[in-house]
Protein backbone atom coordinates (compact mmCIF):
# COMPACT_ATOMS: atom_id res chain seq x y z
CA UNK A 1 0.00 0.00 0.00
CA UNK A 2 2.75 2.22 1.00
CA UNK A 3 4.20 1.93 -2.38
CA UNK A 4 0.89 2.98 -3.92
CA UNK A 5 0.68 5.93 -2.10
CA UNK A 6 4.05 7.21 -2.95
CA UNK A 7 3.43 6.83 -6.59
CA UNK A 8 0.05 8.54 -6.45
CA UNK A 9 1.68 11.38 -4.66
CA UNK A 10 4.23 11.62 -7.56
CA UNK A 11 2.09 11.81 -10.17
CA UNK A 12 0.10 14.86 -8.35
CA UNK A 13 3.63 16.20 -7.44
CA UNK A 14 3.85 17.63 -11.07
CA UNK A 15 0.96 20.21 -9.52
CA UNK A 16 3.38 21.42 -7.61
CA UNK A 17 6.16 21.66 -10.46
CA UNK A 18 3.37 23.07 -12.07
CA UNK A 19 3.15 25.83 -9.29
CA UNK A 20 6.87 26.64 -9.68
CA UNK A 21 6.13 27.12 -13.44
CA UNK A 22 3.73 29.41 -12.94
CA UNK A 23 6.11 31.96 -11.63
CA UNK A 24 8.30 31.74 -14.58
CA UNK A 25 6.22 33.12 -16.97
CA UNK A 26 5.86 30.92 -19.49
CA UNK A 27 3.63 31.63 -22.36
CA UNK A 28 0.29 31.01 -22.79
CA UNK A 29 1.67 29.24 -25.89
CA UNK A 30 4.12 26.96 -24.69
CA UNK A 31 1.59 25.68 -21.96
CA UNK A 32 -0.78 25.32 -24.37
CA UNK A 33 0.93 23.12 -26.39
CA UNK A 34 2.32 21.18 -22.76
CA UNK A 35 -1.48 21.13 -22.41
CA UNK A 36 -1.72 19.19 -25.97
CA UNK A 37 1.00 16.76 -25.06
CA UNK A 38 -0.79 15.88 -21.65
CA UNK A 39 -4.23 15.27 -23.34
CA UNK A 40 -2.56 12.84 -26.03
CA UNK A 41 -1.21 10.84 -23.25
CA UNK A 42 -4.15 10.81 -21.32
CA UNK A 43 -5.91 9.67 -24.75
CA UNK A 44 -3.84 6.82 -25.10
CA UNK A 45 -3.98 6.00 -21.63
CA UNK A 46 -7.33 5.61 -22.13
CA UNK A 47 -7.21 3.74 -25.13
CA UNK A 48 -3.99 1.16 -24.75
CA UNK A 49 -4.44 0.88 -20.61
CA UNK A 50 -8.16 1.10 -18.94
CA UNK A 51 -10.41 0.62 -21.77
CA UNK A 52 -7.97 -2.80 -22.94
CA UNK A 53 -8.26 -3.97 -19.07
CA UNK A 54 -11.83 -3.38 -18.60
CA UNK A 55 -12.66 -5.28 -21.14
CA UNK A 56 -15.29 -2.78 -22.34
CA UNK A 57 -17.07 -5.23 -24.43
CA UNK A 58 -19.13 -6.31 -21.64
CA UNK A 59 -22.53 -4.35 -21.10
CA UNK A 60 -21.77 -3.76 -17.52
CA UNK A 61 -18.16 -2.02 -18.27
CA UNK A 62 -19.93 -0.17 -20.79
CA UNK A 63 -22.83 0.98 -18.26
CA UNK A 64 -19.90 1.71 -16.12
CA UNK A 65 -18.31 3.82 -18.55
CA UNK A 66 -20.65 6.12 -19.66
CA UNK A 67 -21.75 6.47 -15.56
CA UNK A 68 -18.73 7.71 -15.13
CA UNK A 69 -18.74 9.87 -18.21
CA UNK A 70 -21.81 11.32 -16.88
CA UNK A 71 -20.86 11.40 -13.05
CA UNK A 72 -17.95 13.82 -13.96
CA UNK A 73 -19.67 16.19 -16.38
CA UNK A 74 -22.63 16.28 -13.35
CA UNK A 75 -19.98 16.99 -10.77
CA UNK A 76 -17.98 19.58 -13.03
CA UNK A 77 -21.15 20.83 -13.90
CA UNK A 78 -21.71 21.92 -10.26
CA UNK A 79 -17.88 23.13 -9.34
CA UNK A 80 -18.54 25.68 -12.17
CA UNK A 81 -21.55 27.09 -11.24
CA UNK A 82 -20.00 27.30 -7.92
CA UNK A 83 -17.05 29.33 -9.30
CA UNK A 84 -14.77 26.74 -10.58
CA UNK A 85 -15.56 27.27 -14.35
CA UNK A 86 -12.08 28.41 -15.11
CA UNK A 87 -9.68 26.24 -13.08
CA UNK A 88 -8.13 25.46 -16.32
CA UNK A 89 -7.91 28.59 -18.12
CA UNK A 90 -4.41 29.73 -18.52
CA UNK A 91 -4.52 32.83 -19.34
CA UNK A 92 -5.17 33.48 -15.60
CA UNK A 93 -7.54 36.48 -16.28
CA UNK A 94 -10.96 34.61 -14.55
CA UNK A 95 -11.62 35.43 -10.92
CA UNK A 96 -13.35 32.36 -9.23
CA UNK A 97 -13.40 30.67 -6.20
CA UNK A 98 -10.81 29.45 -4.86
CA UNK A 99 -12.51 26.86 -3.18
CA UNK A 100 -14.25 25.68 -6.08
CA UNK A 101 -10.99 25.80 -8.51
CA UNK A 102 -9.19 23.49 -5.73
CA UNK A 103 -12.51 21.09 -5.16
CA UNK A 104 -12.64 21.00 -9.86
CA UNK A 105 -8.70 19.87 -9.65
CA UNK A 106 -9.61 17.31 -6.82
CA UNK A 107 -12.27 15.77 -8.85
CA UNK A 108 -9.73 15.97 -12.04
CA UNK A 109 -7.26 13.83 -10.40
CA UNK A 110 -9.30 11.56 -7.55
CA UNK A 111 -10.08 9.26 -10.51
CA UNK A 112 -6.57 9.08 -12.13
CA UNK A 113 -4.74 8.42 -8.40
CA UNK A 114 -7.49 5.44 -7.43
CA UNK A 115 -7.09 3.77 -10.91
CA UNK A 116 -2.94 3.88 -10.18
CA UNK A 117 -3.71 2.16 -6.96
CA UNK A 118 -5.85 -0.44 -8.13
CA UNK A 119 -3.45 -1.22 -11.09
CA UNK A 120 -0.35 -1.90 -9.04
CA UNK A 121 -2.54 -4.19 -7.03
CA UNK A 122 -3.75 -5.80 -10.51
CA UNK A 123 -0.51 -6.55 -11.79
CA UNK A 124 1.79 -6.18 -8.72
CA UNK A 125 4.10 -3.55 -10.65
CA UNK A 126 3.36 0.14 -11.74
CA UNK A 127 1.98 1.14 -14.68
CA UNK A 128 4.51 3.51 -16.29
CA UNK A 129 2.17 4.26 -19.83
CA UNK A 130 -0.38 5.67 -16.99
CA UNK A 131 1.66 7.39 -14.59
CA UNK A 132 3.74 9.02 -16.91
CA UNK A 133 0.17 10.49 -18.56
CA UNK A 134 -1.04 11.54 -15.75
CA UNK A 135 2.35 13.43 -14.48
CA UNK A 136 2.54 15.46 -17.52
CA UNK A 137 -1.03 16.21 -17.63
CA UNK A 138 -0.96 17.54 -13.97
CA UNK A 139 1.88 20.05 -15.00
CA UNK A 140 -0.17 22.82 -16.96
CA UNK A 141 -3.09 21.61 -14.54
CA UNK A 142 -1.27 23.08 -12.14
CA UNK A 143 0.11 26.48 -13.92
CA UNK A 144 -3.57 27.50 -14.80
CA UNK A 145 -4.87 26.77 -11.29
CA UNK A 146 -1.81 28.81 -9.54
CA UNK A 147 -2.64 31.32 -12.15
CA UNK A 148 -6.41 31.32 -11.60
CA UNK A 149 -6.03 30.94 -7.65
CA UNK A 150 -3.85 33.86 -7.37
CA UNK A 151 -6.34 36.17 -9.74
CA UNK A 152 -8.95 34.85 -6.73
CA UNK A 153 -7.07 36.09 -4.04
CA UNK A 154 -4.89 33.84 -2.94
CA UNK A 155 -1.44 34.08 -1.88
CA UNK A 156 1.66 32.23 -2.99
CA UNK A 157 2.35 30.82 0.52
CA UNK A 158 -1.60 29.63 0.50
CA UNK A 159 -1.75 28.19 -2.91
CA UNK A 160 1.24 26.01 -2.19
CA UNK A 161 -0.15 24.85 0.88
CA UNK A 162 -3.64 24.27 -1.14
CA UNK A 163 -1.50 21.96 -4.02
CA UNK A 164 0.81 20.18 -1.40
CA UNK A 165 -2.76 18.87 0.43
CA UNK A 166 -4.20 17.87 -3.16
CA UNK A 167 -0.91 16.11 -3.09
CA UNK A 168 -1.79 14.22 0.03
CA UNK A 169 -5.07 13.10 -0.92
CA UNK A 170 -4.25 12.21 -4.28
CA UNK A 171 -1.45 9.99 -2.87
CA UNK A 172 -3.96 8.73 -0.11
CA UNK A 173 -6.61 7.93 -3.29
CA UNK A 174 -3.96 5.57 -4.36
CA UNK A 175 -3.70 3.39 -1.35
CA UNK A 176 -7.30 3.45 -1.32
CA UNK A 177 -7.54 2.11 -4.42
CA UNK A 178 -4.61 -0.48 -3.43
CA UNK A 179 -6.73 -1.09 -0.34
CA UNK A 180 -9.91 -1.85 -2.66
CA UNK A 181 -8.51 -4.38 -4.53
CA UNK A 182 -6.56 -6.19 -1.95
CA UNK A 183 -8.94 -6.16 0.96
CA UNK A 184 -12.02 -6.82 -1.29
CA UNK A 185 -11.80 -10.12 -3.20
CA UNK A 186 -15.09 -9.35 -4.65
CA UNK A 187 -14.20 -5.68 -5.45
CA UNK A 188 -14.01 -5.36 -9.53
CA UNK A 189 -11.11 -3.20 -10.65
CA UNK A 190 -12.57 -3.40 -14.51
CA UNK A 191 -15.78 -1.20 -13.24
CA UNK A 192 -13.64 0.91 -11.43
CA UNK A 193 -11.25 1.19 -14.49
CA UNK A 194 -14.29 1.57 -16.71
CA UNK A 195 -15.71 4.35 -14.67
CA UNK A 196 -12.61 6.23 -14.71
CA UNK A 197 -12.36 6.11 -18.22
CA UNK A 198 -15.27 7.54 -19.01
CA UNK A 199 -14.54 10.30 -16.53
CA UNK A 200 -10.67 11.01 -17.86
CA UNK A 201 -12.28 11.02 -21.62
CA UNK A 202 -15.05 13.55 -20.38
CA UNK A 203 -12.76 15.78 -18.95
CA UNK A 204 -10.35 15.90 -21.91
CA UNK A 205 -13.24 16.81 -24.59
CA UNK A 206 -15.09 19.63 -21.89
CA UNK A 207 -11.63 21.68 -20.55
CA UNK A 208 -8.13 20.30 -21.35
CA UNK A 209 -8.42 20.29 -25.36
CA UNK A 210 -10.35 23.28 -26.16
CA UNK A 211 -7.70 25.10 -23.56
CA UNK A 212 -4.80 23.27 -25.18
CA UNK A 213 -6.13 24.52 -28.69
CA UNK A 214 -7.14 27.95 -27.87
CA UNK A 215 -4.06 29.23 -26.62
CA UNK A 216 -1.21 26.69 -28.19
CA UNK A 217 -2.59 26.51 -31.99
CA UNK A 218 -2.30 24.46 -34.63
CA UNK A 219 0.82 23.04 -33.46
CA UNK A 220 -1.20 21.39 -30.13
CA UNK A 221 -2.92 19.13 -32.87
CA UNK A 222 0.47 17.45 -33.55
CA UNK A 223 1.89 17.45 -29.78
CA UNK A 224 -1.25 16.04 -29.08
CA UNK A 225 -0.13 12.98 -31.40
CA UNK A 226 2.97 13.25 -30.21
CA UNK A 227 2.32 12.80 -26.43
CA UNK A 228 -0.31 9.54 -27.45
CA UNK A 229 3.08 8.25 -29.18
CA UNK A 230 4.74 8.49 -26.47
CA UNK A 231 2.13 7.07 -24.10
CA UNK A 232 1.85 4.23 -26.13
CA UNK A 233 5.02 3.49 -26.60
CA UNK A 234 5.52 2.87 -23.26
CA UNK A 235 2.58 0.77 -22.59
CA UNK A 236 3.82 -1.43 -25.79
CA UNK A 237 7.19 -2.01 -24.25
CA UNK A 238 5.64 -2.41 -20.55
Amino acid sequence: MLTAVLWGGLASAALLVGYYLAERGLSNRTIGIVMGFGAGALLSAIAYELVPESALGGGGMAVAFCIGALAFFGADWLIDHRGGADRKDITGGQVGSGSAIFIGTLLDNVPESIILGMGLALGGAINVAFLAAVFISNLPEGVAGTLNLEASGRSRRNIFWMWTALVIISALCAGLGYIIIRWLPSADGHLAQAFAAGAMLTMLADAMMPEAFEHGGKLVGIMTVMGFLVAAILAVMQ
